[in-house]
């Protein structure tokens, strides 16, 4: 038993007294013990994320700001490491050899999920040992298409993807043999992480800002119903979106929730697939970054009021910038856990 299971209540679309809260990349970036303990370790980020000690502690530091639920410190790109994709931060992601030839995903390596990424099985086992049964944990794994974007970009895509997108018009067959890998590999991914203990997994679509419609129905949506119906009846599952109003996709992908960015208008999308769906979102996260707290509460109060205590668990757009003040951070959730609506109306826009 979960003593808080509000964001789990939430994601069956129940009411809850109030409305659940936990942010994007909300273990490091902006918080300063975040950065106290990376100097103190002093390695490179991909090798914090193979240490499941110091990635459980990073983990945890958001359980002291009050958030509801703590997702794991990890990375996306994590897994494609065992395939010969090891991404290295220097300071962002970069791939020596990106894949760009048919060969090039043929010689990518298939492996057991078990042996080669046990140290995410023993960090999820720390961090649930640390909560005792006080807050849930999730898990997360990069979608199919934003992982062949950084594969085949080696570095983060942008919102341009001019290599991908080449690739796509000019060997779609290709493309799409790299996503069928990719999506085994995210089953396999995510059903490790709900063996070893997470309550609920995220599946992230970082890179959906930068296609059309018709290119996300083609490469993304399938990709998403298949790991989705893989996952179904397990635990509570999560489809994060970047800024794009594909929400009749979203919502036909067999995602549990679907966390939506500000071009999404909250109430509508909750009055029209909320007997289908919860959402999860969708504070602005560059408001966060330069609001002031004035603002920053009426943000919050606005996303409350459209989430409506029903189906609704309070989150970014996308994750917390790096830029963001501490005190901001601080200040969302505080406002969100004290933002009470008696009888919410399912009408009006989050922004």
């Amino acid at each position: 038993m979960i003593k808080n299971d509000l964001v789990l209540r939430a994601a069956r679309r129940e009411r809850t007294e109030r409305t659940p809260v936990w942010l994007m990349r909300q273990a490091g970036r902006c918080d300063p013990e975040y950065r106290r303990i990376r100097e103190r370790v002093d390695l490179p980020l991909e090798e914090m994320f193979r240490r499941p000690d110091v990635a459980a502690e990073i983990s945890l530091l958001p359980r002291r700001l009050g958030v509801d639920a703590i997702i794991f410190f990890q990375d996306i790109l994590t897994p494609l490491a065992p395939m010969g994709a090891r991404f290295v931060f220097r300071p962002g992601p970069q791939l020596e050899s990106p894949v760009k030839t048919p060969g090039d995903v043929d010689g990518l390596r298939d492996y057991d999920v078990a042996d080669e990424l046990n140290f995410v099985t023993e960090t999820l086992r720390l961090v649930r040992n640390s909560l005792a049964g006080s807050l849930p944990v999730l898990g997360f794994a990069g979608a199919p298409f934003t992982l062949a974007c950084f594969l085949i970009e080696g570095r983060s895509p942008g919102r341009t993807s001019e290599t991908t997108r080449a690739m796509m018009r000019a060997d779609p067959v290709t493309f799409h043999r790299l996503l069928d890998r990719l999506t085994d590999l995210t089953v396999d991914y995510l059903n490790l992480q709900v063996e070893a203990g997470a309550d609920a997994v995220q599946l992230f679509e970082s890179t959906a800002d930068a296609v059309s419609l018709d290119e996300y129905r083609e490469f993304a949506h399938p990709c998403h119903v298949r790991i989705f119906s893989e996952l179904a009846g397990r635990v509570p599952t999560i489809l994060f979106v970047k800024e794009q109003p594909f929400v009749e996709l979203m919502a036909a992908s067999g995602a549990d929730v679907l966390s939506v960015g500000t071009c999404v208008d909250l109430a509508a999308a909750r009055q029209r697939f909320g007997d289908r769906v919860a959402f999860q979102g969708n504070v602005d996260s560059r408001l966060l970054a330069a609001g002031s707290p004035d603002e920053v509460d009426a943000a919050v109060r606005a996303c409350v009021l459209a989430g409506g205590h029903e189906g609704h668990i309070l989150n970014l757009s996308h994750g917390l910038l790096k830029e963001t003040p501490f005190d901001n951070v601080c200040r969302l959730i505080e406002s969100c856990k004290s933002t009470v609506v008696e009888s919410a109306p399912v009408t009006g826009v989050a922004r």
